[in-house]
């Protein structure tokens, strides 16, 4: 199991595999078992976004056990949020902001679940 962070800009977290675009991040959570997801909005001029990746997500049942939400676009966050709170199954758990810091350290410190 793995840890994916969706951005074009920021760093990556320790412990956290990146994905620097929607393409990227579709393709591992198709092929890999995610525990934790965070996800940008913004992903660059051109680009599909956050949301385009959780149309993706829902469509195709591609979803983690945990998501959060990092971007600082509040409209890109509450859209995410709306889409993903209506259509999750049951067992992911969604927040509708960043990691906590202890959630960062405990993958940082091998964390895989």
């Amino acid at each position: 199991m793995i840890h994916l962070f969706l951005d074009d800009y920021r760093r990556c977290p320790q412990g956290f595999t990146l994905a620097r675009n929607a393409e990227e991040c579709l393709l591992i959570l198709k092929e890999c078992e995610v525990g934790i997801l965070s996800l940008d909005f913004d992903l660059g001029p051109g680009e599909m976004t956050g949301k385009d990746v959780v149309k993706h997500m829902i469509t195709d049942a591609l979803f983690p056990q945990e998501i959060y939400l990092h971007t600082s676009s509040m409209w890109g966050k509450k859209e995410m949020y709306e889409l993903l709170y209506h259509h999750k199954p049951e067992h992911v758990v969604l927040h509708n902001g960043p990691m906590p810091p202890d959630v960062l350290e405990r993958v940082a410190g091998g964390e895989t679940q």
